[in-house]
């Protein structure tokens, strides 16, 4: 490792975190990187102990910081937390990430070897119980999640977007930060951004973050509702930015329905697309669960259903009027450097 490398500033957007916050700081200031570092921990309103662990962790480290995030809102985390930061490489990180230990280092070695913009990895999901380890199972297989490499891997190369991401600071600027109206897919449409004015986004298998699951099934609909009603605001917003992949829950929420009312008024045989579905996902659990106890690999079915329908759902239940609300913003609330000068 050479003795001097670019200092890194991690931003971190932090809302009722208490789980996980102080493991995720600790796997950060860990990184086997010769580089100087600050850690920026930008505060929701959290209702639990977020806060005063974040206190404690200031104290304890000159490195780490916090800013206020009154809204609670992820890209207005992100955006204070870069314009309080302070050098030329930002890594994002989440808080309920837990980074690899050469993370950083292997980071900043992929930006300088393909003069990418961004480069992020595989957002190697891990459980602590038997349901998280379903999910998580779910979320690193091809049927649950479709062929994102950023989630079952894949090779290194150029991609949409990627899990958090390193970027390069001007890249960051030259874009306006992140778009504050979208409460998700953010990351998706920064990505969009950047490589629509010429940047490289790249994808390295060699970076992977742990990444905690939702610990229930509503919080997992719950994610996965807004995360199809997002990508649909995000494909209002940039026309052209959709794909065949983000069609699948969406249809396949619709055949099941239209099988269940037909097989309901018309003929039994209307049954065979929701049977289908289940049988396939039954399937698709077995490799999925390899290693897993008996009770997760029940739970996997479970899990994938409710990520694919409450996505579908979501996707189709996303009304135009907020995707109208966004258009109409224009990025108002990013259009700045981060200097703070408007």
């Amino acid at each position: 490792m050479p003795a001097q490398q670019p200092a890194v500033s991690v931003i971190m957007p932090v809302l009722n975190e208490e789980r996980h916050l102080r493991d995720s700081v600790r796997h950060i200031l860990g990184q086997e990187y010769a580089g100087e570092m600050e850690v920026v921990i930008a505060l929701g309103p959290s209702k639990d102990r977020t806060d005063e662990i974040a206190a404690e962790l200031v104290r304890e480290d000159p490195r780490v910081v916090t800013v206020p995030n009154p809204s609670g809102r992820t890209p207005a985390a992100l955006n204070a937390a870069i314009k309080a930061s302070r050098h030329p490489i930002v890594v994002r990180v989440d808080g309920h990430g837990m980074l690899s230990p050469n993370y950083i280092a292997t980071a900043v070695r992929l930006l300088e070897e393909t003069g990418a913009q961004n480069v992020g990895g595989i957002m190697h999901a891990e459980g602590e119980n038997a349901w998280e380890d379903a999910v998580a199972a779910a979320m690193t297989s091809r049927i649950g999640v479709g062929n994102a490499a950023f989630h079952t891997g894949g090779k290194a190369g150029p991609a949409d977007t990627v899990y958090l991401g390193v970027f390069r600071r001007e890249a960051l600027e030259r874009a306006g930060g992140y778009n504050e109206e979208f409460i998700r897919a953010q990351d998706w449409e920064l990505n969009f951004r950047i490589r629509e004015a010429g940047g490289l986004i790249w994808f390295s298998p060699e970076l992977k973050v742990q990444y905690r699951p939702r610990p229930s099934v509503r919080a997992l609909a719950k994610q996965y509702k807004d995360y199809g009603r997002w990508r649909h605001v995000v494909a209002r917003y940039h026309s052209g930015s959709i794909n065949l992949r983000y069609l699948a829950s969406p249809t396949a929420l619709c055949a099941i329905a239209a099988g269940v009312v037909v097989g309901a008024t018309v003929s039994p045989w209307g049954f065979a697309v929701p049977a289908g579905y289940l049988a396939a996902i039954t399937a698709g659990s077995v490799p999925a669960g390899k290693g897993l106890s008996l009770k997760a690999r029940a739970q996997i079915p479970v899990a994938m259903a409710t990520m694919h329908m409450s996505w579908g759902f979501g996707f189709l239940t996303s009304p135009r009027s907020l995707a109208a609300k966004v258009i109409a913003s224009r990025r108002p609330a990013v259009q700045r450097d981060f200097a703070g000068e408007v």
